[in-house]
This record gives C-alpha cells, sequence and structure tokens, in this order.
C-alpha cells in the first residue's frame, strides 16, 4: 500500500495546494475548530524529548509546523521544505525564512545531517510513501527522530459514519467557500481513505528500517500522531 493512486500524483497535489495556498491556514483553522494547533504543539512536546539541534520540516506548506516548533526551539535551526513555491511564499510572509523547494522523496541533504524529521498533514499526499519514508530515514542521523502527524479515521466503528458524511460531504463544500477549490478538499477525503493509519503505518515505518516506531491516535483517531527513530 505505497504506491499513489491516480488523483494522488505531483502534478495533481501541486495544482491543488497552489490554489489554496492563500487561505490554506485560515481554512485549517476553521474547520478543526483550531484543534489543529493543539496537535501541533504536541508534535512540538514530543520534538523535546531528545536531541533538536536541526529539525527538518518535509511538506512544511505555508510554516504552521514549521513557526510552531520555532516557537518552541528558537536556537534550533529549524528547515522547512516544500515543492509548492506558492505555498512556501506563504510561510515567508509570517517570517519564515529557512526554506526551500524540494521533494520529500529526494531531499537536498546529506545522509545522517539532521536530528529530527517532522512531517504535517503532508505524506499522505506524496507519491509513495515508504520511499518517502526511507528517504526521511536517510537524512536522520543514528538515533535521530521520526515525527508524522496526520488525519486518519476515528478507532470506534460507531464513530466512522457521522465522520466520513462531515468527511466526504460537508467539509468539501465548507472548504470550497473558504479556499475557492472543492476539487482540492473533496480530494482530502478520498487521501484518508486510503492512507495507512494505526497498526497499518506502524508497520510501513519498521519496514523501512526504523526502530521504536508508535502510533498515537489524537481526538478519537481523526488524527495520529507517529513517532519512530533511526537506528
Amino acid at each position: 500500500m505505497a504506491e499513489a493512486s491516480q488523483d494522488q500524483n505531483p502534478e495533481f497535489v501541486h495544482r491543488a495546494f497552489s490554489s489554496i495556498a492563500g487561505r490554506y491556514v485560515l481554512t485549517n483553522h476553521v474547520l478543526s475548530l483550531g484543534v489543529d494547533i493543539l496537535w501541533r504543539r504536541k508534535v512540538a512536546r514530543r520534538v523535546a524529548e531528545g536531541e533538536c539541534e536541526v529539525i527538518l520540516d518535509v511538506a512544511t506548506g505555508s510554516g504552521d509546523l514549521a513557526a510552531t516548533l520555532r516557537a518552541s526551539f528558537p536556537t534550533s535551526r529549524i528547515i522547512g521544505v516544500d515543492f509548492c513555491a506558492p505555498m512556501l511564499a506563504r510561510a515567508r510572509a509570517r517570517g519564515l525564512d529557512d526554506l526551500l523547494v524540494g521533494d520529500g522523496l529526494a531531499l537536498p541533504f546529506q545522509s545522517g545531517s539532521v536530528d529530527v524529521v517532522t512531517v504535517a498533514y503532508g505524506l499522505r499526499n506524496m507519491a509513495n510513501w515508504a520511499a518517502a519514508l526511507a528517504e526521511f530515514r536517510r537524512v536522520l542521523k543514528p538515533g535521530g527522530r521520526l515525527l508524522i502527524l496526520d488525519f486518519s479515521l476515528p478507532a470506534r466503528p460507531w464513530l466512522r459514519v457521522p465522520y466520513r458524511l462531515y468527511l466526504h460531504y460537508l467539509l468539501p463544500r465548507l472548504a470550497g467557500c473558504l479556499a475557492g477549490n472543492f476539487a482540492a478538499y473533496r480530494y482530502l477525503g478520498d487521501s484518508i481513505e486510503r492512507f495507512p493509519a494505526g497498526e497499518a503505518m506502524r508497520g510501513l515505518l519498521l519496514a523501512q528500517g526504523f526502530a521504536e516506531a508508535t502510533s498515537e491516535p489524537l481526538w478519537g483517531g481523526i488524527s495520529s500522531l507517529y513517532v519512530a527513530r533511526q537506528v
């Protein structure tokens, strides 16, 4: 389950995110009722549990997580990488300057050069999840950590029906009004359905050579935080 679907390809994802870059942050905060801010702060707390001199935020987008990390670790070097230049322009507008246009499957960094790799709501959009995880592992120092924050489906079956109604019907319409692109948010629901979660993601991390991979559902499982360590 590591290959892209027909809709999950670089060209489609680039077009979609370029079109919503101007309202991406606002739309996320409104649709999540601000809970996404709390989830990113949780990532920062987990990052603080180990070495974090150099933090690489992959698929940094408009810089939401990178900005949270910068506030938490003012003496660390926090580098943001994204393949969508319009999104990076929004990150620069909020004061982030250590930013690079780059592909998460071919990161422009030496092997074993960063302490922490973070990726929030970005791995799901990459063309090959296993290849992306292998690339994250390559750039991490021995003992370095990978933290993945992404959407998932509620753990309890009775919650999945109302959540899917929101995800596939209400959310695209609300987001379409806010961000001006219905198709981009219709894709969101489909991508969440396809994305491995829980034990499936742990298995994928371990298969790529990571150790101590953990999975933590957030808010009943609508988001999940995965933490893995480079051996």
